[in-house]
């Protein structure tokens, strides 16, 4: 397997960390997380010119027909600068679940917007007390005057507040069913939050929704094969994330022990401290490969569904384990400042804690390898 990337994708995440680093400093992401909203319009406005969202939009929904293996180095990028905008949450979950159940006319209107950048979506999956459980049973919604009425609650939805729509998995009488919600409609309430990674989430609240027959994503009760193969195309991206996070944490890390000195030396010359800095780096590169082969696994499609998720737990297993280790070494090697709000690398810490816990965490990811082996 060729684990380099082509030029086109390089020059892409060559483009991508070029404006990060002007437009996306630590200081002005701080900004940016603090602001009333929590993301920039400016940012997502460059990424849509960036072709970012629509990068792995199908052509004929004014997309580029890339996949995950294309978002890999861009999304590395946007981990380094620990970028709040909800990218996986629009174009690898929202976008993902439209491309593969939408109507014509979802389609043209939703994906065409996200390619735009004038569309931003949020996918409400979790329930309370079901923790990683992606087949809805709290969240109700039943056949009513030609439409539809939704009830229930979801939980910790990332991207919920500045997303245009909400995609919503409900029980419906014949299963799991995906209904596109708009969030200012009567009966939707949305209780924002700021995750410990800085991102903002919701608790989303569904009251009598009504809803035309439209609303409904695909076909009633049909819902859940597409919603778990959605949720695997975001969690490969995630694990280019993490990598992306990962590489900042060793960067500065290594930058910090060669200036920081002790005795009268750097402490990058102690032996013992660059055995862990070594330990560190090979464990990125092996996490690396791993998102590289749930990505291409992702891009086979449905065609083997156990072989995907297979591929995407080990990943997703791997990035928790060496989240853990490069994000505690780096703060321990940074001594008691590795903590302060002022370090990016204590923000790095906690995006890589997120992580290992989003979309399952390790052992959530080794008992489904096991049930599919």
């Amino acid at each position: 397997m060729n684990f380099e990337y082509t030029d086109e994708q390089q020059q892409l995440a060559d483009s991508v960390r070029k404006y990060l680093a002007n437009a996306y400093d630590f200081e002005k992401r701080k900004a940016i997380v603090r602001s009333d909203t929590g993301v920039s319009d400016a940012v997502w406005a460059t990424f849509a010119e960036l072709g970012l969202t629509a990068l792995a939009l199908p052509e004929a929904d004014g997309g580029f027909g890339g996949g995950a293996v294309d978002l890999m180095a861009p999304l590395e990028a946007c981990g380094e600068a620990l970028v709040v905008e909800p990218l996986i949450e629009t174009i690898g979950l929202g976008a993902r679940l439209v491309a593969r159940a939408g109507s014509a006319a979802q389609r043209e209107t939703l994906l065409r917007g996200v390619a735009e950048g004038s569309v931003r979506l949020a996918f409400a999956s979790l329930e309370p007390k079901r923790r990683y459980s992606l087949d809805p049973q709290a969240t109700t919604a039943r056949a009513a005057d030609g439409g539809w009425v939704l009830d229930g609650e979801k939980t910790v939805v990332i991207g919920a507040p500045a997303a245009s729509h909400l995609i919503v998995s409900a029980r419906t009488a014949a299963g799991a069913s995906l209904f596109v919600v708009d969030p200012r409609a009567a009966g939707v309430r949305l209780s924002p939050c700021r995750t410990v990674d800085g991102q903002r989430a919701a608790d989303v609240f569904l009251t009598g929704v009504r809803l035309p027959a439209d609303a409904l994503l695909g076909a009633d009760g049909a819902a859940l094969p597409v919603i778990e193969e959605a949720v695997d195309f975001a969690t490969a991206l995630l694990c280019a994330d993490a990598v992306g996070a990962m590489k900042h944490a060793i960067d500065a890390t290594l930058e910090y022990t060669k200036n920081r000195k002790q005795f009268g030396v750097p402490i990058s010359s102690f032996q013992v401290l660059q055995h862990r800095m070594v330990e560190m780096y090979i464990s990125c590169e092996q996490a690396r490969s791993m998102a590289i082969l749930a990505a291409t696994r992702v891009d086979g499609g449905a065609a083997d569904a156990a072989e995907r998720q297979r591929a995407v737990s080990m990943a997703k297993v791997k990035i928790a384990d060496v989240a853990r280790l490069i994000s505690q070494e780096s703060v321990q090697l940074h001594g008691g400042m590795g903590m302060t709000e002022e370090m990016k690398v204590s923000h790095t810490f906690r995006r890589l804690t997120m992580i290992a816990q989003r979309f399952g965490d390790a052992d959530h990811h080794l008992e489904r390898y096991a049930a599919l082996s």
